[in-house]
């Protein structure tokens, strides 16, 4: 025990000792390990926080990028839409040129037409004074008596014929008749005004040309708008994929000076422990040492005896499991982790009801044997049901996992927060201790438990 003593003089000569309380040194230290166990608890819920958020982000900024693509992808579609709709007013325009030359040339038919109903008019006047003239000479005929009978057969064939001339060009001016006006129709429709005043009264042809071309013209005007809103959002989608790369970095950072207040109470617990002062991470990391030895001896025999080669004992080639979600991988010293293991990890989780799990892990984080609680076989299709019951089997190489994992001291404390799926996490310590099989590192024993 530390005493404090006042200096004195010959002629003072000695006084008493101070008085004043002694520090209780086993207190302090006692009361530090808890004050950095509580440090490190709200640090790893605020680094799990941050780690969420971060992988919020990131999603965010594939989700954007995505999008991004897509946006592109339209403007392409509508910059294609655009030449199309050029193109195609050009098409209306030379249909329009191709109708006004069809109406110049029905406007010559109807003409020619005309004409062909003029001629047929001159026939049918010729076949009447044929007529005429064939029934004065048959009349002059009969008069004649025997003597013209055969000038009067002829005025008769020629009085027929005449008749069926007359006919024929009454059917022919019929015909033209409809002709000219169907063609005279047909010319009104494809007849295009030039005065604006008569543009109301165009042709229906010309008309649906002009409905067409406005038609077209509002797609092209569309397009163009299409583009510019894109454009538009193009630029805001990159100032905003500018804002979360920078959200990104901060919280990268705010991520790192976590990792390190987390690594201080870690340590300082550590310290704690390596003075020899009982705290309430006492029991566990005693335990966890144990057992590691435990495991290390099982996994030692099991060699001496050839229950398991020593290749076979440190294989690291993980043969993924199909169908598993998450992934889950066998090795081949997995049988014989299912048969020795549980021995040792079902006793520790009786140590204390904060007790959480007890797993011996390789040097890569994978579990082979979990805790029988967490050793069941996956739903189909349930992920957060598979990611809380179904630990076995996985490989878990998050920071906690592969420090305890690769840590060769004595004994590694740790504090971290655990995923549960489903959005739900714990917080919680764990401490471990290497597994040396036969003077090589295998992995290590962890223990986790509540605060």
């Amino acid at each position: 025990m530390l005493r404090l003593f006042k200096k004195t003089t010959a002629a003072e000569g000695p006084v008493a000792a101070d008085t004043r309380r002694t520090p209780d040194f086993g207190a302090i230290v006692h009361s530090l390990s808890q004050q950095a166990s509580t440090l490190g608890r709200e640090a790893a819920e605020v680094s799990g926080v941050i780690d969420d958020t971060h992988k919020a982000s990131g999603a965010q900024l594939q989700a954007m990028q995505a999008l991004a693509a897509q946006l592109k992808q339209v403007h392409e579609a509508q910059a294609a839409i655009g030449a199309r709709t050029q193109a195609s007013l050009g098409a209306v325009g030379a249909a329009r040129q191709a109708v006004e030359s069809v109406g110049t040339e029905v406007s010559g038919i109807v003409e020619t037409l005309r004409q062909v109903s003029d001629a047929a008019g001159q026939i049918t006047q010729i076949a009447l004074q044929t007529r005429l003239v064939a029934f004065n000479a048959s009349v002059e005929a009969k008069r004649a008596g025997e003597a013209g009978r055969g000038f009067g057969v002829v005025a008769d064939a020629v009085k027929d014929l005449a008749a069926k001339v007359e006919e024929s060009s009454k059917d022919i001016m019929g015909t033209v008749a409809q002709l000219d006006a169907r063609i005279g129709i047909l010319a009104r429709d494809i007849q295009r005004r030039g005065d604006e005043a008569a543009s109301a009264k165009e042709g229906a042809v010309h008309q649906s040309l002009a409905e067409v071309e406005r038609n077209v013209e509002r797609i092209h005007e569309a397009a163009q708008g299409s583009q510019q809103v894109c454009d538009g959002l193009n630029a805001q989608m990159g100032r905003i994929e500018t804002d979360v790369r920078q959200t990104s970095r901060v919280l990268d950072a705010a991520q790192g000076r976590t990792e390190t207040f987390l690594k201080i109470s870690e340590q300082l617990l550590e310290t704690v422990a390596d003075w020899g002062v009982q705290t309430p991470d006492t029991p566990y990391i005693q335990a966890a040492q144990e057992a590691a030895g435990q495991i290390a001896k099982l996994l030692a025999d099991a060699v001496r005896t050839a229950s398991i080669s020593g290749a076979d004992l440190f294989d690291e080639q993980y043969r993924a499991m199909p169908d598993t979600n998450p992934a889950q991988h066998t090795t081949r010293f997995a049988a014989i982790a299912d048969r020795l293991f549980p021995q040792v990890q079902e006793k520790l989780l009786a140590l204390s009801d904060k007790v959480v799990y007890c797993i011996a892990v390789d040097r890569n984080g994978y579990v082979a044997c979990h805790n029988e609680k967490y050793n069941h076989t996956q739903r189909v299709g349930d992920v957060v049901w598979n990611t809380a019951n179904c630990r076995n089997r996985r490989i878990f190489n998050d920071r906690t996992g592969l420090a305890s994992a690769r840590n060769t001291r004595p004994f590694l404390l740790q504090t971290y927060r655990r995923d549960m799926g489903g959005g739900n996490f714990v917080v919680m310590k764990e401490v471990a201790a290497p597994i040396v099989v036969d003077g090589r590192h295998w992995g290590g024993l962890r223990l986790a438990y509540k605060f």
